[in-house]
């Protein structure tokens, strides 16, 4: 872990443990983390660091601190049991009090800077919408809330922008449930509640059984997304994409290319399960199979580009004349010496302002028909045909599909 412990002043007196985190260039908008019922462990404190890594100043304070005898829930292994207990006997008011606290010594500190979001888990997304409601933070992000109805009563208006995530699977909060706050919220823009097919409670938490990663990386871009448009901080990653591709295409550097990245990146060429993951086995992969390995002429003709809150979304026509062996996308194929045109869209992940994975995709058969080493006679394939469609929409359809003539007049 990279943080810290602090100690937080209560406004009634007394004084409790918070693991604060900071990013590492010092300074940035702050945000507390609320505990599962289980304590800040070392899963909770790991997601500190990653937000610290998204360029906030991250407090996970002990909830359960005013308890007798004092839990250390600092680490794992005490009583879980009597953990749940406890969360199940929460004095919710009291403990949103003291998230106040948290916000108030956050706002204390010079290297805070900015607004104040809270995100918190099962228990702590409970008492994360209690922080909103209570107007301690600018906004708020929920995962799968343990008894939301203790603190978001009937007729209740969330005051900052809200976003709720919840699992179809989770036990906890029932469909019907979900669906009242939809219909609840419905009208007003800034509440968001999304439900994750097939997950279940605490699909977020990496260090649970019950983890699951697509539902959990989709809902973290989602709770990011909120967090940035309102206390920030913002990231031309625009910008960041086209300086990571200049260290590859331009200056064909890879160990400048790497110091784009975080310390741990990957990168994954989906169709021919080539790339790197971790520093290690990705600088390995630049510097001997990819750089070195892309033909003179490769260029992207650019098609499309989104721009989310963590995601770049790059779509061009690949355009090369295949005149040396490249490793990346053609391992062990020696040179054809011929062109080549295929789209071609990369999804590029960051974190903060370093580029954290890119996922890579194209069609590999179009490739490997336009360079003759695949004949696609009786094959649902194409070549060039594949780009040039993208060029100009118009252009037939469904020529593949023997029996699309038949339902002309259907």
């Amino acid at each position: 872990m990279s943080g810290n412990w602090v100690e937080i002043q209560a406004a009634d007196g007394g004084t409790f443990g918070a693991y604060l985190a900071r990013p590492a260039k010092g300074s940035g908008p702050g945000l507390v983390l609320l505990q599962e019922i289980f304590g800040v462990t070392s899963d909770i404190q790991a997601m500190a660091d990653m937000f610290a890594e998204e360029g906030y100043v991250v407090a996970a304070p002990d909830i359960f601190w005013r308890t007798e005898p004092r839990l250390n829930l600092r680490h794992e292994g005490e009583d879980m049991q009597r953990a749940i207990r406890l969360g199940q006997g929460l004095d919710d008011a009291q403990a949103i009090a003291d998230i106040g606290d948290v916000v108030a010594a956050l706002k204390a500190m010079e290297f805070c800077k900015g607004g104040i979001g809270v995100l918190g888990h099962c228990m702590g997304a409970r008492l994360a919408v209690g922080a909103a409601l209570a107007g301690h933070v600018d906004c708020a992000a929920a995962y799968y809330p343990v008894g939301l109805k203790r603190v978001l009563k009937d007729g209740d208006v969330l005051p900052v922008p809200t976003v709720i995530h919840v699992g179809t699977e989770d036990l906890y909060m029932g469909a019907d449930e979900v669906a009242g706050l939809l219909k609840r919220f419905q009208d007003n823009h800034e509440i968001e509640i999304y439900s994750y097919p097939g997950a279940g409670h605490a699909f977020a938490n990496p260090g649970r059984d019950t983890y699951v990663k697509p539902a959990s990386d989709m809902a973290y871009s989602r709770s990011l997304a909120v967090l940035r448009k309102v206390i920030g901080p913002w990231y031309d990653l625009n910008a960041l994409w086209e300086a990571h591709r200049a260290c590859e295409f331009e200056t064909r550097d890879a160990d400048e290319t790497m110091k784009t990245m975080v310390a741990e990146p990957y990168v994954n060429h989906i169709p021919t399960l080539t790339g790197g993951y971790g520093k290690k086995l990705l600088r390995q992969f630049y510097a001997n199979h990819f750089i070195p390995k892309n033909p003179e002429d490769i260029k992207g003709i650019p098609i499309s580009r989104t721009v989310g809150a963590d995601r770049v979304v790059n779509e061009v026509i690949l355009c090369f004349t295949h005149d040396i062996e490249m490793d990346w996308m053609l391992p062990g194929v020696p040179p054809t010496g011929k062109y080549v045109e295929i789209p071609f869209v990369s999804v590029i992940h960051f974190r903060g302002d370093k580029l954290f994975n890119e996922h890579i995709y194209w069609d590999q058969a179009s490739v490997l028909v336009q360079l003759g080493l695949l004949d696609p006679r009786g094959l649902p394939i194409t070549g060039v045909a594949t780009a040039k469609k993208v060029f100009d929409p118009s252009l037939p359809s469904n020529e593949l599909m023997p029996n699309w003539p038949e339902s002309a007049d259907a």
